[in-house]
């Protein structure tokens, strides 16, 4: 079953990590590293960490200043299947 959730909170954690709250109050710690890799026109100015890290919630999903956004629930269900809830970001 789908849950419809929406990012309450996200926080740069190092690297292409991010430190993400749901609306449910799961939270974790999620690397985008592989989607940076992927490469392509909106996803290249994440490969710039400062620019990564500028991300911020907007209508309930990560979102960085170049428009580019990744979807909630699809994030949601990533973490819960990596069993990311309630990890925490390694010292830098």
């Amino acid at each position: 079953m789908m849950k419809m959730v929406k990012v309450a909170d996200v926080k740069p954690a190092g690297g292409w990590r991010l430190r993400v709250r749901f609306s449910d109050g799961s939270e974790g710690v999620h690397d985008f590293a592989g989607l940076v890799a992927e490469g392509g026109e909106m996803i290249e100015p994440l490969k710039d960490q400062e620019f990564f890290a500028r991300v911020h919630v907007e209508y309930g999903v990560p979102t960085w200043p170049n428009g580019f956004d990744v979807d909630a629930i699809a994030l949601h269900m990533d973490m819960e299947a990596a069993g990311e809830f309630g990890e925490t970001a390694p010292a830098e």
